[in-house]
Formats: C-alpha cells, structure tokens, sequence
C-alpha cells in the first residue's frame, strides 16, 4: 500500500509503516495544489492528513485512492460527502488526542484567572503591580459550564472536579455515567451560559455549529464570566466575541482555534481577533503534545494495518451501506 502523510508525524509510526510494507512517502506541509500534485504523482492508496484540508479535487487526484485518515479527532476540515461519492473511506482518531487538549484547556482556565500572560509581560518590562494582579477569584467553588461532554469535555470535567468546582454540561444526549461518577449536572445551553464561571467548548465544527456561540449567547454570560475554545474555528462569531470583549461583557476569553488560521507554511497570524482586549490565545497546539502525538500515530498506524489484513475500518465516519460493494 502506497501512503502519503501530509502533516507532521512520528518517525515511529513511519518506521511502523514501512515494517508492515507499506511505502510510504512523507511530505509534511502540503496544502492546496501542492497536496493535490502529491496525491497525483504518488498514485497513493492512503493520505494521512492532520488540519490540511482535503477537497474533492484533491480525493480525485489518484486513482486509487481509497482511504483518508485523520491523525486527530474531528473531520470538518475533510470533505467527506465528496469521498463518499467517491467511494474512498474517511477515517479518523478519536479520543487520543482528548488528554492533551483537556490540559491545555485547564492550563487556560488557571492563566485567564491569574492574569499570568498579563503578569508575565509585564515583568519582562520591568513593570511590578502585585496589588492589581492579586484580584484572583480562584477556581473553588466556581462553576464550570462544559459545551459537549464528549471525550475531550469529560477529561476536562474530571480534571475540574480535582480543583472541587461545580460541574455542569449541555449536550445533545446524556451522559449518565459521567453523571455519576463526576457529579457533572446536564443542563441546557441557555442555563451553562447565564450560570457558569467558565464556559468551555468542545462540540464537532461544521454547519450545525457554526456561530454557536454568537452575540445573543455572549450577552447572557456573568460581566465575571470566561469563554474558552479549544474544539474547532467557527464555533465563535469571532467578531461578536471581539466586540464582548472590548465592552466589558465577559472577563476574558481563550482561543486555540480561530475562523481564519494561517497555512502549514505561513508563520504569520492575520486574524483581527489576536488584537482583542483581554484574550489569551494560543497556535492550535491543544493536541501538540508528545504523548498525544504518539498515541495518534500508533491508532493510524492500527488502522492501515487493520485495513490491510482483513478489508475492514476502524474509525470509518462514512461506511460503505450494507451490501454495496466497491466499485
């Protein structure tokens, strides 16, 4: 099998590859034409993407291409009514990346509540305000409103529970266990938002949840309230949010995802919402951590080899119906 990865990736999940006989050609940083050229002149059987976009000109590109994996969780960014159409099988990751992100995520909630970026740069300035930043309310007993229980929001309703806050969630189905084990209460989007300290957001991106959180949704937050994203771009009106935070309207917000995020080989940030008061952002590094990476390596690898073996997919977000056979 011939597989081409387009985005970073573990030398041990290559060497994987290559042990299994697989030939495997890796150009981290494709985008665009330059990744439908790729796909062209390797004729690969399988692409292995991270945030590179994959259209349907690109799913075109080879013939025989059959597979797309996700090294990650979420898919938005893969077009994947076009693969169905074209018959190739869309793949992904889930739950190896959710540790990762809920630490990041955590890692934020603590920083917008010390002001610690704040803080930071203005001792590199040489700059001492000990009275104006000692104004901390502190996570104890404050309430944590978690947007989407699934895997990333229920480590980070674990993690929460250890700094004893208040637990509740909204989502499209129950999660009773959670409930149980974390004493996370589920209520809906309207209450998480006029009651929590915090609100954090872990949902799927695409249409269904575009502008979620939008004007209306802002203005019903506490003026002391937090806004944290660290699930997909999109998800906030990034310009109502920018407008929230310029009139006082929430405390403070933090961004690992954005509407508009620059191209694997960019190294510049354009989005207006960078220059919005009181915002912490970070580059879409929520699942960058070494662990995770390796983990999310080690399952694609599981699902090639898997594929190989018996024609069956792990993960697969868009099967083939009962019945229908590959054309």
């Amino acid at each position: 099998m011939k597989v081409l990865i387009a985005d970073r990736f573990e030398d041990r999940g290559i060497e994987e590859l290559a042990h299994r006989g697989c030939q495997v050609f890796y150009e981290p940083g494709l985008d665009g034409d330059a990744l439908h050229d790729a796909v062209a002149r390797t004729g690969c059987d399988a692409l292995v993407v991270r945030s590179t976009r994959v259209t349907d000109e690109v799913l075109g590109a080879s013939p025989n291409l059959s597979l797309v994996i996700r090294a990650g969780s979420g898919y938005d960014t893969i077009d994947v009514d076009a693969a169905t159409r074209r018959d190739v099988r869309v793949c992904n990751c889930p739950g190896m990346n959710s540790v990762a992100v809920a630490e990041l995520t955590l890692g934020l909630m603590i920083a917008l509540d010390r002001r610690i970026v704040d803080e930071t740069d203005d001792l590199r300035q040489g700059i001492w305000k000990k009275k104006e930043y000692g104004k901390a309310r502190g996570l104890k007993g404050r309430t944590l409103g978690v947007v989407g229980l699934g895997r990333i929001g229920y480590e980070v309703a674990k993690r929460a529970k250890a700094f004893d806050m208040n637990l509740i969630y909204a989502d499209v189905i129950a999660h009773d266990n959670a409930e149980c084990e974390l004493g996370v209460r589920r209520v809906t989007l309207d209450d998480v938002l006029t009651q929590s300290d915090f609100v954090t957001l872990h949902v799927p991106g695409g249409s269904d949840t575009k502008h979620l959180i939008g004007r209306k949704q802002l203005a019903m937050m506490k003026p002391t309230a937090f806004l944290l994203n660290c699930s997909r771009g999109g998800i906030v009106d990034e310009a109502a949010l920018a407008e929230a935070l310029s009139a006082g309207a929430i405390a403070g917000a933090a961004l690992d995802v954005y509407e508009v995020e620059p191209a694997a080989t960019d190294t510049r940030f354009a989005d207006p919402i960078g220059n919005a008061p009181h915002l912490y952002g970070t580059h879409h590094v929520g699942a960058s951590t070494a662990q995770a990476q390796t983990a999310v390596a080690e399952e694609a690898v599981r699902i090639i080899d898997h594929y190989m073996k018996s024609g069956e997919l792990l993960h697969c977000v868009n099967p083939r119906p009962p019945g229908v056979a590959a054309v």
